[in-house]
C-alpha cells in the first residue's frame, strides 16, 4: 500500500537526497521561490521542507538572508567528538558512585521516551534532545557544573551532526542497545567498563558521520 505524502513531505524527501546526494554543496543559498518553481508547488510547502530539513541540521536560516545548506566540516566533527569523549568521560566517572535511584529511574524513563520515538519513526525533531536528556541525567550527580556547561556548548555545536547519525546511518539499533547497557553499567556501579563503553559510543557516532560526509564527498565530485 502506497503511503500517501504530502507536498511538504514530497519536497522535503526529494531536497533531502539532493543534498546528501552533494548536488547542494554547503554553504548554497536554497531560493524558495526557484525551489516552488521547481516543485510546481507554492512557497508553504517548500518552508515547510526546508524547516524540517533544518531540524535534521542540512539546512541552516539566516536573518534576512534565507535558507542555506550547512557547512559540514569533518575535520570540524573529528574535534567536537574528540572533546565530547575526553570530557563527558571525566563526568561520567565522577558521577557513577553518586547515582542514587531516582536518577537512575529517570534516565530510565527518558531512554523509554527516546526508545518510543526512534522504534515508531516519529517526533524526528525530538531524537537528538532525548539523546543528550539521557545522557545528562547520568552525567548530573557528579556536581561539576562548569564541566558540564562545556559538555552543553559542545552537544549544542554537534547536534546537526548527531541527528544525522541518528537519520542516516542505519545505525539506531546500535546506539539503542548501548544506551541501554550504559545504563545498566551505570547502575552496578561499573565505571571503568562503562566509561570504555561511552568511548566508544561517542567515537563511533563521529565514524558514522564521517563516512556519510566522505560519502557525500565523493557523489560530489562524479557531478
Amino acid at each position: 500500500m502506497a503511503t500517501f505524502k504530502t507536498r511538504a513531505q514530497f519536497v522535503a524527501d526529494d531536497l533531502r537526497k539532493r543534498i546528501l546526494g552533494g548536488e547542494f554543496k554547503g554553504g548554497t543559498q536554497l531560493r524558495q521561490d526557484a525551489l516552488a518553481k521547481d516543485y510546481d508547488v507554492s512557497r508553504i510547502p517548500v518552508r515547510e521542507a526546508l524547516l524540517t530539513l533544518e531540524s535534521e541540521g542540512l539546512v541552516e536560516f539566516y536573518a534576512h538572508r534565507g535558507a542555506f545548506t550547512t557547512e559540514l566540516s569533518v575535520s570540524k566533527i573529528r574535534e567536537l567528538f574528540e572533546l565530547r569523549t575526553l570530557l563527558e568521560t571525566y563526568v561520567l566517572r565522577h558521577a557513577i558512585t553518586r547515582l542514587s535511584d531516582a536518577d537512575l529511574k529517570k534516565a530510565e524513563e527518558i531512554l523509554r521516551k527516546y526508545d518510543e520515538a526512534l522504534n515508531s519513526g516519529g517526533e524526528i525533531d525530538n531524537w537528538s534532545e532525548y539523546n543528550y536528556a539521557f545522557h545528562l541525567a547520568l552525567y548530573e550527580p557528579a556536581e561539576l557544573p562548569e564541566t558540564l556547561s562545556l559538555i552543553s556548548q559542545l552537544n549544542t555545536k554537534s547536534d546537526r551532526y548527531i541527528r544525522m547519525q541518528l537519520l542516516y546511518t542505519q545505525e539506531i539499533e546500535k546506539a539503542e542497545r548501548e544506551h541501554h547497557k550504559l545504563l545498566d553499567l551505570a547502575r552496578q556501579g561499573d565505571a571503568d567498563k562503562a566509561c570504555d563503553l561511552l568511548k566508544t559510543h561517542i567515537q563511533e557516532a563521529c565514524e558514522g558521520i564521517v563516512e556519510l560526509l566522505e560519502e557525500r564527498a565523493r557523489r560530489a565530485e562524479k557531478t
